[in-house]
């Protein structure tokens, strides 16, 4: 494994402790020397993973002592505060978190789109569902997630709108991660890509309120079925 993969999974070690209370708020975390120990890795790999939860805000350094760690709310790297978030709700909340998240964000996304989407972003979703069709008929998972993301991607870029995606991007492994538990049921496949075709056809009408509808009712089906086959 490389350093880099290695310092990766002591940080993520580190934030699971976090999330489990093994490591509290504040207290300092372990010595360089007992985290090498802990983690079979050497001291210098243990200083960048520690230098690099710095950067993060997750610790402080500390004159003459150990380094600290900062509450939850002075983190600046997003992904780790949602790895802890997940962990301490449990992955079926979270999971519904997330779909409550897409109605409130995406349902509005695609209303705004309906009267900006151009020509070839439309056609551009056309592809992604034919992806997720081709990827349907063979149950191949991983393809089906990769289009039915690159769908939803195409709609929020129409909007415009940079902070949309700035806002978003830090969640697409989460979503990326949720979308694999529900896509691996094969009803669940077949239901999106209804939800999917409608969704087009709505922008198409360029009425802001059919394609926020629509895709309120992909939400509604999103919600369902992860409740039906996954919780």
């Amino acid at each position: 494994m490389s350093r880099e993969s290695l310092v990766d999974a002591v940080i993520s070690q580190m934030l699971s402790d976090i999330a489990e209370g093994n490591l509290e708020e504040g207290a300092a975390i372990p010595s360089e020397a007992d985290l090498a120990q802990r983690f079979d890795v050497n001291r210098l790999t243990i200083r960048e993973a520690v230098s690099k939860m710095k950067a993060q805000g997750i610790v402080r350094a500390v004159p003459g002592r150990r380094s600290e760690l900062n509450p939850v709310s002075h983190w600046v790297d997003i992904g780790a505060v949602l790895k802890i978030v997940e962990q301490r709700i449990g992955g079926a909340e979270a999971s519904v978190q997330l779909v409550q998240l897409r109605r409130m964000i995406e349902t509005g996304a695609c209303g705004i789109a309906a009267t900006q989407i151009s020509t070839s972003e439309l056609a551009q979703l056309d592809i992604e569902l034919d992806g997720m069709k081709d990827a349907q008929k063979v149950n191949d998972v991983e393809k089906f997630v990769r289009h039915d993301i690159a769908f939803h991607d195409v709609i929020l870029d129409a909007c415009g709108n940079a902070f949309l995606r700035m806002l978003l991007d830090p969640l697409q492994e989460l979503l990326k991660d949720r979308r694999r538990e529900t896509s691996a049921v094969p009803q669940v496949q077949i239901n999106a890509i209804d939800m999917h075709r409608q969704i087009i056809v709505a922008l198409r009408s360029e009425d802001p309120e059919t394609a926020r509808s629509a895709m309120s009712d992909h939400i509604d089906q999103t919600e369902r079925d992860l409740n039906q086959y996954v919780l």
